[in-house]
């Protein structure tokens, strides 16, 4: 496996391949890992990245409390039959402070862009320089950011990058809980009661497919965290697949998803399922 630290080495080597792109923050587990398998099966080349992007974290806590875990993700990576790893440096990826504004519309207001100000243009800005620095022809997302996966779609559809996108199913633990980079940081008590977010899920979506409106969803679950010592919820909503926006009424053959985030041991977690 490769590892290049420089734009000039990265382009070199993925000029004349086909490649398969994975951008991580490092932290890496068997979502990650699917990915890159995907990755692999679909292009002449996998490659990933591993960079801690600081222009998408809001509060300066979140980022230096961000695991990083360089060594082990390559030793999983080349495991993985990775072929190529890109590990910029701050100065390597932002030479100059970046001046670049995005807006995206109601996705920056709704959700995720709610609560975490200037996260997804700090998103926007760090995935448009990889994308044109490792130049691949197709690129893989996990979709337990779903909210990232619509960002990155409007990026490339209306700047025309040219590169296909691939939303991979979210990977889970055996006991439900989306795997993520943050779950290292529970402590094993805590960790315990995690599957309660995927329970939450499981549980809105019963309701609505027994007839429970959308509204009524949302307020029984949000109860249910209230009343649950070790949560502190965010948002539990119901809303469209097509523009994340809550819906008035449950259609079941129109394309659904239950999203939440919560704290749990000073850790914010965010999980969707899709209906």
């Amino acid at each position: 496996m490769k590892v290049f630290e420089t734009v000039i080495e990265t382009q070199n080597y993925t000029k004349s391949h086909s490649v398969g792109f994975v951008p991580t923050m490092g932290a890496l587990h068997e979502g990650h890992i699917s990915l890159i398998r995907r990755a692999k099966e679909e292009n002449e080349i996998s490659m990933a990245s591993i960079f801690v992007n600081p222009t998408q974290f809001n509060n300066p806590e979140d980022l230096a409390r961000y695991p990083r875990t360089l060594e082990a993700d390559l030793e999983r990576l080349e495991k993985a039959g990775c072929d190529a790893v890109f590990v910029p440096s701050v100065r390597e990826m932002y030479p100059a402070p970046a001046v670049l504004k995005m807006d995206f519309g109601r996705l920056e207001q709704i959700l995720e862009g709610a609560f975490r100000p200037g996260h997804f243009n700090g998103v926007g800005l760090v995935v448009s320089k990889l994308f044109h620095m490792v130049r691949p022809q197709r690129a893989y997302f996990g979709q337990k950011d779903i909210q990232q996966c619509a960002v990155i779609n409007r990026l490339v559809n209306d700047l025309s990058f040219g590169i296909e996108l691939v939303f991979c199913e979210t990977v889970r633990e055996a006991d439900g809980l989306a795997m993520s980079s943050r779950n290292v940081r529970l402590s094993p008590e805590k960790r315990r009661v995690a599957p309660f977010i995927y329970q939450s899920l499981l549980k809105g979506k019963a309701l609505l497919q027994s007839g429970v409106s959308p509204a009524e969803v949302e307020s029984t679950l949000a109860a249910a965290y209230a009343e649950h010592p070790d949560f502190r919820l965010e948002y539990y909503e119901v809303v469209a697949f097509s523009d994340l926006e809550r819906i008035p009424a449950y259609d079941p053959a129109v394309k659904t998803v239950l999203v939440v985030a919560a704290h749990l041991d000073g850790v914010r977690l965010i999980d969707n399922l899709i209906l």
